[in-house]
């Protein structure tokens, strides 16, 4: 009876989604009121058997692409143009993006590799399910394993091959440990290390860019670390992260103890990968991103137009000053003469 009335639904929703029949078209072959209908179609819709997506016509902001791309050698730049205030709207609107540049690039047997976060999220919800023989997607993370499963990398990497018909290598480790030399030994582990490899052998990957900030930090959100731990970041000079490598201003990683404890693929590894698709977005970003792109860890920025013109304001700012230190030191030199 039950397979009945799921053949029942599933016909209701081809008729009126794929031949284009109206509700009382649809009653009348079924016998049913036009109210009826109705309700088929909701329980259909409940069940799964439709999929509803709505492309949002997504409108990118060319001279800001263009800008980004010559000022920091990026060999992609997808900037959403006029964003919307709520954060959870612009990740949306950002994966949608993301996806977009991630999509470009899918062919037969390629291997992608997956960071963690609400940026990363935003791409793997946006994907549509496309078959794509052959593929894998492989942890370049250790797993959360508590906290936010939405944004748990392990938890993304099984979806993403799911949409794909991919297969999915597990890196079966935490994103960070308590100790480093646990850590050390966690690394020379044979799966995890096998598994490290093949990441290291992607042809695109798709990150995020963290902030030590708390409002925006996923992995505080996660459990790893303390408001207070966040603040201890800050102090040491941190700026921002991509796949749990905590940088400074200037893009360079710090020898700190949050790094060497981190389970994940090294980034001279990162930036090897030829397609680096980096998402993040919002003015709370702005240093977090500028950095990044000043460390190189990224080929393809997707973005919005408001952290866009941040980015750039930074690098602008920074060159003045630099240019007027420069100028500061020549007429000292120039007065001890």
């Amino acid at each position: 009876m039950e397979e009945e009335r799921v053949d029942l639904l599933a016909q209701v929703a081809i008729w009126y989604y794929e031949e284009g029949l109206d509700q009382a078209a649809i009653a009348q072959r079924i016998n049913k009121s036009r109210s009826m209908v109705s309700r088929l179609l909701d329980q259909a819709r409940a069940l799964g058997l439709v999929e509803v997506r709505v492309r949002y016509p997504l409108r990118t902001d060319g001279e800001l692409e263009q800008r980004l791309c010559g000022e920091f050698e990026l060999a992609e730049a997808h900037v959403l143009a006029e964003p919307p205030d709520d954060y959870g709207l612009l990740l949306r609107r950002l994966g949608e993006l993301g996806a977009r540049s991630l999509q470009a690039s899918l062919h037969p047997g390629i291997t992608i590799g997956l960071s963690w976060g609400t940026g990363v999220h935003a791409v793997v919800s946006a994907m549509p399910s496309t078959l794509v023989p052959d593929s894998m997607v492989v942890q370049l993370i250790g797993a959360v394993g508590h906290g936010d499963p939405m944004v748990d990398g392990a938890e993304l990497g099984r979806w993403l091959a799911q949409k794909l018909g991919a297969s999915f290598r597990f890196l079966s480790a935490p994103l960070l440990v308590e100790d480093e030399q646990v850590a050390r030994s966690l690394r020379r582990e044979r799966t995890i290390e096998e598994t490290l490899t093949i990441a290291a052998q992607a042809e695109v990957a798709i990150i995020g860019v963290g902030t030590p900030e708390p409002e925006h930090s996923s992995i505080m959100r996660a459990g790893y670390l303390t408001r207070r731990e966040m603040s201890e970041l800050i102090s040491l000079g941190v700026v921002g992260d991509i796949v749990a490598h905590q940088f400074d201003e200037n893009g360079e990683l710090l020898d700190i103890p949050a790094n060497r404890r981190a389970i994940c693929l090294d980034a001279d590894s990162i930036r090897r990968i030829p397609k680096v698709i980096a998402v993040s977005g919002s003015t709370a970003k702005a240093r977090a991103i500028h950095a990044g792109l000043l460390g190189k860890y990224f080929s393809c920025l997707v973005t919005d137009a408001h952290a866009a013109m941040a980015v750039l304001d930074i690098k602008r700012d920074r060159a003045r000053r630099a240019l007027v230190a420069a100028q500061t030191g020549s007429g000292e030199r120039t007065r001890r003469r």
